[in-house]
């Protein structure tokens, strides 16, 4: 059967065990086909085709419910629950997202698009079908790397503890983005053995039991000795101590080992685990060689960017040359945020601590505290995640932390998950915070070169990249960089590259004055008074939300001193966005030249 006549998991079951492989082929062939073209996960979606595959021939979707854990490997699960015709336009405006998403289709239980959340998600919706008295089967698909995450313990112990009956498989691949790390890697590493203890064992059972007479004895001891065996080749199993049945583990790339796998525990009462040993970036020899690289892949017509992230590198590599105390963190995103190069020239000095930003930060505090100067450098929608240690572990001891805030703003094809739309908001309302946005390669660099003789904690944000380098003023604490002085009465203040891109052209078009607002926090507050009190009109412009974001602290202060001023500001709305692309995110937004022209000039009116 060819991958487009499924239209639904009913499909593939009307199918013999043997046809699944060619089945697997087809979807990995139009995996890679449509990421060329689109741009996507790539080598998690290979690594799990055979699986998925697997799970949807023995469970009965809808009905029964798969959670995909971070959901970049849920590719083939679209493909064959009814989205084929629609898989051309992943990623894309009005296509599908490149994540679970429950209003896409029902067959998505759960939207998912940050590690280490399956393990709950399946247990709350164990527990909701208990309570309604429901038969249904709850799947979480969970990776290696999202072990990391302390959230997956909290829901291993509890689901233990229930009771109930929540499969887990388990896709290991030795991987998250980059390559895993801390004890459980090495922990699972070790259960990779067991092949060698069930092979071991069978071939002594079919040795002994040809023996006439002794060999029904000699099994019977075999059996007996079995956990002493399992002893002197595994060590001991974490999860089975937690209450979860183990088993396997079992080749991922084997439809009929998995079917099988999946079929022994549909039925079971208890909770249980699905050991599964894949190969990231299965079927494309340069995924499979250089899966971490082949993560996330640019669309074939994206052009080439000047990335904040490189800029990042270059400097702390630079600059670990010449202070000791620097060192570099990363959540398994050392690829991502720019860290590849310093990992490689200063190990020692670098921490790939894996999917656990919470303890990213609080490490940080501790490192800070101690007299080194650590800098966690991380996705914004990823910081999210460790909003209480900045406040409680960072923010009360004052600890000089630099958090370099990459993808910041809209973040277009990765979708609603991914927005970095609320940094500004959550960052600027913590005591002891200083935040900053660079405009560009040089002004980060400069920003970065401030942070080395900062004293206390401080945030700096930035989008993936930036087109425009222009020249900058040395940095001050807390002082604004005035880019073009107008004749009219408009004052234009821009937070960030991207605001300022747009402010530019629009302030050039009304002969407006154009800050750049390199300190969110602190407030320039000296040149927001003498912009109000030469009754100057004040339109600001960010890649944040309005609520709690730059224009709100600016109104705040203004409100603040008694004075009035006529206040208009650009911001995302208080809703997610699911845009896909940069652009149409600032569109829909209403953050555009034209926008911020009418505006300018209708308050110079």
């Amino acid at each position: 059967m060819d991958v487009g006549d499924i239209k639904t998991p009913q499909d593939l079951k009307r199918l013999d065990i043997k046809e699944l492989g060619s089945v697997a082929s087809g979807i990995r062939e139009r995996i890679i086909t449509t990421v060329k073209s689109n741009g996507g996960h790539l080598s998690s979606n290979l690594g799990a085709v055979e699986l998925t595959v697997a799970l949807h021939y023995v469970f009965d979707c809808p009905d029964d419910k798969i959670v995909f854990d971070v959901g970049h490997q849920s590719y083939a699960h679209k493909l064959l629950t009814g989205r084929g015709d629609k898989f051309d336009g992943l990623r894309k405006n009005d296509g599908i997202s490149g994540f679970p998403k429950p209003s896409e289709s029902e067959y998505d239980a759960f939207g998912t698009g940050h590690a280490s959340t399956s393990l709950s998600v399946a247990l709350g919706l164990a527990e909701a079908a208990r309570m309604k008295g429901e038969e249904r089967r709850v799947v979480a698909v969970i990776g290696d790397g999202a072990l990391t995450g302390g959230m997956a313990y909290e829901a291993l112990n509890a689901i233990g503890s229930e009771g109930l009956p929540v499969i887990i498989v388990l896709n290991d691949n030795e991987m998250s983005i980059s390559r895993n790390v801390g004890a459980m890697s090495d922990y699972l590493t070790r259960l990779r053995v067991s092949k060698k203890y069930a092979r071991l064992k069978n071939e002594i059972k079919r040795a002994v039991s040809t023996v006439p007479i002794f060999g029904d004895g000699v099994l019977h001891l075999l059996d007996k000795g079995k956990r002493f065996l399992k002893k002197l080749v595994l060590s001991n199993k974490i999860f089975e101590s937690m209450g979860i049945s183990y088993y396997g583990p079992f080749n991922g790339h084997d439809v009929k080992e998995l079917v099988g796998a999946f079929r022994h525990v549909k039925n079971k009462s208890k909770p249980a685990l699905i050991h599964v040993v894949t190969d990231k970036g299965c079927g494309l020899e340069s995924a499979t060689v250089d899966p971490a690289h082949s993560h996330g892949v640019s669309a074939a017509t994206e052009a080439h960017e000047k990335l904040f992230s490189d800029v990042l590198g270059a400097f702390l590599t630079e600059a670990a040359a010449r202070d000791s105390r620097i060192t570099a963190v990363t959540a398994a995103m050392a690829i991502g945020t720019g860290l590849e190069g310093f990992s490689k020239a200063c190990p020692d000095r670098f921490k790939d601590v894996g999917i656990a930003e919470e303890h990213a930060v609080t490490y940080c505090a501790a490192l800070a505290s101690a007299g080194a100067k650590p800098y966690f450098a991380v996705y914004s929608t990823f910081l999210q995640r460790g909003f209480d240690q900045l406040l409680h572990d960072v923010c009360i001891g004052g600890y000089p932390v630099t958090f370099c805030v990459d993808r910041a703003g809209a973040v277009g094809s990765d979708g609603v998950t991914h927005q970095g739309l609320f940094d500004l908001s959550f960052l600027t309302v913590l005591p002891n915070m200083t935040v900053m946005c660079p405009t560009d390669g040089d002004e980060l660099k400069s920003m970065l070169e401030f942070s080395l003789g900062f004293d206390r904690p401080l945030a700096i944000r930035y989008p993936k990249s930036y087109t425009v380098t222009r020249a900058h003023e040395p940095i001050t604490l807390g002082k604004w960089e005035t880019v073009r002085r107008g004749k009219s009465k408009v004052t234009v203040l821009c937070a960030g590259g991207r605001a300022l891109d747009i402010g530019e052209r629009a302030a050039a078009a009304t002969d407006a004055t154009l800050v750049n607002c390199r300190f969110v926090k602190p407030l320039d507050t000296r040149l927001i008074d003498k912009a109000v009190e030469s009754g100057h009109r004040i339109v600001t412009v960010e890649d944040n939300v309005r609520r709690g974001g730059f224009g709100e602290s600016v109104l705040s202060y203004i409100n603040g001193t008694g004075r009035m001023a006529d206040v208009k500001i650009f911001a995302f709305p208080d809703a997610f966005c699911d845009e896909r692309t940069v652009g149409s995110a600032f569109e829909r937004a209403g953050i555009t030249v034209e926008n911020l022209t009418a505006a300018c000039k209708k308050l110079e009116k």
